[in-house]
Parts: structure tokens; C-alpha cells; sequence
């Protein structure tokens, strides 16, 4: 923080973090009840029914705060390009989960943070020296680690969770040259409704093709409750953290979320029965002291920064 920056208050980061905690909590639940739906409903319906529901729940909270404007056609290309990317990334997670325990694949999707360092480098040009890349390259290997007994196990799924983390990273990178001008609940708003316009299509192209995982069907019953409690799930998470981000600083939270794992492990313990073995566990470890790395890494440097 430099001298010039105002002091976030305590009271502030305390509701950030509580705020953070509650997505933590929260986020799990989406991939739990995804993983529920597929026993009965195609992979594509259910990433294309998270968004019906979450922007059924976000849409009117929205226009009731006033927070919708008209986005011009720019916007709506960086809007439809920003839900194909978390459409793909919840499609691979989704199917990942059908097949691999949920906190296996949470805990391989968290190479994201090193993949979005990378192509910050990239497409942005921000700066990464060699400490970085090391902690990126390390934390790949974990990811490794993780995978290797699940693709003993359940074959190329085990692979799902890296798409998701490089779609979600171009996911990232997008939202932030958006979110400087758009408004957190607007731009949810917004994703939801790109992301079905690219999934409907989709799937209506597919409707009777047989194709398992994009033929859709007319949910009822327990898989139509699963799916309105993944999107009601979705919802609530994501305002957990639009406004987390709000209230305290990434440097601050950022190293919260890996505690995400851990929410998962529990959840797909109960209801699953699920457990790291003894390799992927020290796979999971390999990933978040990585990623912690680099996050203090940005810390020290914004620091010497503000001197």
C-alpha cells in the first residue's frame, strides 16, 4: 500500500473475508450437485441449466439495485466470448466430476492461478521472472501428481480439470479489463445470459443426435432439483465473492480460496465417500504452496512498488 491509498478499515476486511468464507463454503456445492445430475442429465444441460438458474436468481436482483445498462457491441462481443469461456470451463469441470471425486478435481483445477500468471506474461505483458515461472512449473507437477492415480483410475477425464483451468484463466483475464467499467452484479448479470446463448444453440442442434454428452433431455424430479440447487448454488457463491473482492484485497484473499479443497474433501467424503489417496494428497500440497508462492510473491512486489 502506498502512501497516497486509504486504509481499508478492519471492520471491512472482516466482512471480506466472512464474505469469502461464505463462497468457500458455497462454491463446493456447485460441483457436488452437478456431479448428482449426471447420473441422469447430458454434461452440456447441465453447464447450459447453472446459468438459466443463476441468472434467474441475479438477473432481477440487478434490475431491482439499478445496476443493468445497455452494453454497446463491443461489450457484447467481450460479453459472449466471457460466457463461452465459464460455459467451457463449467461443461469440463461437470464432466470431470461425473467420473472423479470431487475434490480430485477442485484440486487439479487450482493450477488455474499458475496458468493465469502465465498468460498475464503473455497477452497482457505483465512482467514474470524466473520465481514465478519456477512456482508455475512446480505447480504443474502437482497437478500431475493428482492426476496420475486418477488417470490409473477413470482414464482422460482425469484431464478435464487443466481445460477447465485454462478456460477459466482467459475467463479471468477478460474480467479483468471488464470489471474496471462494469458494474459486479451487471456483469453476472450479463455472463449468465452469453453463456446460454452459446448453449442453447447448442443443444438444440444436438436434441435426438444420441451424443451422451450433448443430447438433451426433460429433466424431472430429483434431476431437475439438482440442477436448480447447482444454479441457486452458483448464484450465491458468486455474489459471496463479487463482493468479497469488494470489501478486502486479493493479497488478502486470494490465498483463502485454496481452503476450498478442504470444503470439497469434506463434501465428497459425506456424500460420496471419496478420499485423496497418499500421492495425490502430496500432489494437492505440491499445487497450493505453489500458488500461496505466488501470491506473496505479488505481495513483496507490489511493496517494494510502493517504497
Amino acid at each position: 500500500m502506498t502512501s497516497q491509498e486509504a486504509p481499508i478499515s478492519k471492520d471491512r476486511l472482516v466482512l471480506g473475508i466472512a464474505l469469502m468464507m461464505g463462497f468457500i463454503i458455497t462454491g463446493p456445492f456447485i460441483d457436488l450437485f452437478a456431479k448428482l445430475a449426471t447420473a441422469a442429465v447430458p454434461v452440456a444441460q447441465i453447464a447450459c441449466a447453472r446459468f438459466l438458474f443463476q441468472g434467474a436468481i441475479i438477473a432481477p436482483i440487478a434490475a431491482l439495485m439499478g445496476r443493468l445498462h445497455r452494453p454497446d457491441r463491443r461489450e457484447l462481443g467481450l460479453h459472449l466470448l466471457r460466457g463461452a469461456m465459464i460455459l467451457l470451463s463449467t461443461a469440463c469441470i461437470t464432466g470431470a466430476v461425473k467420473f472423479m471425486p470431487i475434490a480430485d478435481a477442485i484440486a487439479i483445477f487450482f493450477v488455474e492461478p499458475l496458468f493465469l500468471t502465465l498468460m498475464g506474461g503473455f497477452f497482457l505483458g505483465e512482467t514474470i521472472g524466473w520465481r514465478r515461472i519456477s512456482a508455475c512449473v512446480i505447480g504443474f507437477i502437482g497437478a500431475l501428481l493428482v492426476i496420475q492415480p486418477s488417470f490409473a483410475a477413470f482414464g482422460w477425464p482425469a484431464f478435464l480439470p487443466l481445460a477447465t483451468a485454462v478456460f477459466f484463466a482467459i475467463y479471468l483475464l477478460l474480467t479483468r479489463t471488464m470489471a474496471q467499467r462494469i458494474d459486479p452484479l451487471a456483469l453476472q448479470t450479463y455472463t449468465s445470459g452469453a453463456a446460454l446463448c452459446v448453449a442453447i444453440p447448442i443443444l438444440a442442434a444436438f436434441n435426438g443426435s444420441g451424443i451422451s454428452f450433448l443430447d438433451p433431455i426433460w429433466p424431472t424430479g430429483l434431476p431437475l432439483l439438482w440442477l436448480a440447487l447447482g444454479g441457486l448454488s452458483a448464484a450465491i457463491a458468486h455474489i459471496f465473492l463479487t463482493y468479497a473482492f469488494r470489501f478486502a484485497p486479493v493479497t488478502l484473499l486470494g490465498p483463502m480460496h485454496y481452503m476450498e479443497i478442504v470444503t470439497a474433501t469434506i463434501l465428497g467424503y459425506l456424500v460420496f465417500g471419496d478420499l485423496f489417496n497418499g500421492l495425490a494428497a502430496f500432489g494437492v500440497l505440491v499445487i497450493i504452496s505453489a500458488g500461496l508462492y505466488l501470491v506473496f510473491r505479488e505481495r513483496q512486489l507490489e511493496r517494494q512498488a510502493g517504497r
